[in-house]
């Protein structure tokens, strides 16, 4: 058997919520965790104090399937399979919505990613690929992708990475190792330890808010 791969163009979701002032505004992006919706994570962003002052834009995955036997509409990002390929999918994906975003809205270059469980990956790696001035990183329930190295973590200046004390996804080995690694990469790291489990709690959201005030 030869296994081959070839690209294919499909369609993604996004959901922008734009401040009540007046821009130009800076741009927060969220990605969702496994088997949840880009719904899902704008309410996420929505429970960040502050937020209303950012243009909100949640992005889905692009691997759409139903929850269980309901028709709830959900997507993750990625699977083993593939993974390097999907990996280049899911960032160019990611700079195509940046763009049309920047095309459509009054943004003033600033941009700083969220991500919840899975969405933790792609926040990191788009932080480190795209070309706007990347201010922060927001993470919560998920690990630094292993691929990005020092120098590619190193264009992220701050992060506040959270995990659950009760969280069985993300152990307190790999919260510890992460912080590390993104210190000795140069990056501003703040941690919150949480009363909680595989969840985003109303004090992350709170952490979150004080952490990007100061962005």
């Amino acid at each position: 058997m030869i296994e081959r791969s070839v690209p294919a163009t499909t369609r993604g979701r996004y959901l922008v919520e734009a401040p009540s002032t007046p821009g130009p505004w800076p741009i927060l992006i969220g990605f969702h965790g496994y088997a949840e919706s880009a719904d899902t994570e704008l309410e996420r962003l929505r429970s960040i104090v502050g937020a209303d002052a950012w243009l909100r834009v949640s992005i889905q995955g692009l691997h759409r399937f139903y929850r269980g036997r309901n028709e709830d509409v959900v997507a993750g990002w990625m699977t083993r399979q593939d993974r390097e390929l999907a990996i280049a999918d899911n960032v160019a994906y990611v700079i195509a919505v940046l763009d049309a975003v920047s095309r459509e809205w009054k943004t003033d270059g600033r941009v700083a990613f969220t991500g919840f469980s899975q969405g933790v990956a792609m926040a990191f790696r788009a932080a480190a690929a795209v070309k706007l001035a990347v201010v922060a990183v927001v993470a919560l329930g998920g690990d630094v992708p292993p691929e990005l190295d020092a120098a590619a973590l190193s264009k992220i200046p701050a992060v506040l990475i959270g995990r659950g004390a009760r969280d069985a996804w993300y152990d307190a080995g790999m919260f510890d190792a992460d912080v590390q690694r993104l210190g000795a990469a140069g990056v501003h790291v703040e941690a919150a330890a949480l009363d909680a489990g595989h969840e985003w709690t109303d004090a992350f959201s709170r952490a979150a808010g004080t952490f990007l005030s100061r962005r």
